[in-house]
């Protein structure tokens, strides 16, 4: 081999482990670093916000779900009582005992004292400070409810909800039995709820069967008193003129009657009298 070669080799290594590498140990402070802040755990915080389950939610003072929660077993409750016969009323505590909620705070307690069930519609306040089931009408036996449905016939306010005669009668299912043959059950379209109509046998007639099919061939659904009106003046038969809609005529104004003119005289021209004279 070249001995000039050799020489500038051994050179060339001189200079290289003269030089100091500095970089080279910056890269690997820093990949050393960053694996560091790689598996260095998070800081466990120190506050933990309490889980929310079905234990704790239950207490949570601040939780309107509860209250009304609190509220709506109260008030089926005393419906339930109502309903099968009980008459009395109850303090809150009673309630709140016989309910199983007597672990509720003093601010719920107040809340219902004060707001709750004396606004809600379906509580009853005594003037003794007392609470009990308020039902949309006050009937407690077969009399009353019979005499209902008569009295709301002959007033003619139609039917009565069987949901209302359910709140509102005690043992309502027994009774109603009873009064099979005196009450008249229609399903009303818009809901699928049930209404109850007094069964007035003194208005019954016989009907002949066939004007009973020629009754139920016409539909009349989708069609007001004016467009049968109308078909029936094509038909020749007048017997809604009575029962439609009248239209009374306006009232005409009367003209005024012209007023007589008057021919003032002129008050300043006095030097005109006589020639005006002349004229009248």
């Amino acid at each position: 081999m070249d001995p000039a070669l050799l020489r500038e080799r051994e050179a060339f290594k001189k200079r290289a482990l003269a030089t100091p590498v500095v970089e080279n140990k910056k890269k690997k402070e820093s990949t050393e670093d960053e694996t560091k802040k790689k598996t260095k755990p998070p800081p466990k915080s120190t506050a933990v916000a309490p889980r929310i389950d079905a234990t704790n939610y239950k207490h949570m003072s601040g939780s309107s779900q509860y209250k009304f929660g609190v509220l709506a077993k109260i008030v089926k409750h005393l419906k339930t009582l109502h309903q099968d016969g009980a008459d009395h009323a109850l303090t809150l505590e009673d309630i709140l005992d016989e309910t199983n909620q007597l672990d509720v705070g003093m601010k719920i307690s107040q809340w219902l004292r004060t707001e709750a069930l004396a606004s809600n519609p379906k509580i009853e306040v005594t003037s003794d400070g007392r609470y009990m089931f308020k039902p949309p009408y006050r009937i407690r036996d077969r009399k009353g409810l019979l005499k209902l449905l008569r009295q709301t016939d002959l007033k003619g306010f139609g039917g009565i909800l069987l949901d209302d005669i359910q709140e509102s009668l005690p043992n309502h299912e027994k009774i109603l039995k009873i009064l099979d043959k005196d009450i008249v059950y229609i399903t009303r379209p818009i809901d699928k709820k049930k209404i109850l109509f007094y069964n007035d046998k003194t208005a019954h007639m016989p009907i002949d069967e066939e004007f009973q099919k020629l009754w139920r061939s016409v539909a009349v659904d989708g069609i007001d008193d004016n467009k049968i009106e109308e078909y029936l003046e094509k038909q020749g038969i007048r017997s809604m003129q009575d029962t439609s809609l009248k239209v009374m005529p306006s009232k005409l104004k009367r003209k005024a009657a012209p007023k007589k003119r008057t021919f003032k005289k002129p008050r300043d021209n006095e030097h005109l009298k006589e020639i005006l004279e002349e004229y009248e």
